[in-house]
């Protein structure tokens, strides 16, 4: 037969695990919804008007290489509207780079924004300026994410 301390280590002990669960159900409650919310900021940024515009210039501007960039549009670090764009669309993957670097996002969350395409068109531009203004940091998290990206897509593993 069982005596009150026993039972109320018993019941003790229960209630410790009935606090553990709720707690880890509590816990992966609160990841999730930090998840969809750093999914909804990434696609509202990305899918800002502002944003948009800056995007639509940066792909539709044309050039061969850095010089002839420069000779088109100007130095790309300059107060420039084509300059704004092409910093505005650069530091917004800079950042979703930045955030898979970290480890606070993971690649499901820029799955849906045009990294492979949107690189391939700047990286001309952040090679040469890396070497004009002296800066070998410039964009490098756009350019590591663009990477891994790629790593990705020839293994065959999804965004996600």
């Amino acid at each position: 037969m069982l005596d009150i301390p026993s039972i109320s280590a018993i019941v003790a002990a229960v209630g410790v695990l009935l606090g553990v669960i709720l707690t880890y159900l509590e816990v992966r409650h609160l990841v999730k919804a930090r998840r969809t919310e750093i999914i909804w900021k990434n696609h509202s940024s990305f899918n800002s008007k502002e944003f948009l515009e800056a995007l639509l210039k940066v792909t539709n501007l044309e050039f061969k290489d850095y010089n002839d960039f420069v000779e088109k549009y100007g130095l790309p670090l300059a107060e420039s509207p084509v300059a704004v764009a092409l910093c505005m669309v650069a530091n917004m993957f800079e950042g979703a780079g930045n955030l898979i670097h970290q480890g606070l996002a993971d690649y499901e969350t820029v799955s849906d924004i045009p990294v492979n395409m949107v690189w391939e068109k700047i990286k001309p531009i952040a090679e040469g300026a890396r070497k004009q203004y002296n800066f070998p940091s410039l964009w490098t998290d756009f350019e590591n994410l663009y990477n891994k990206l790629k790593i990705r897509e020839q293994k065959g593993v999804e965004n996600g």
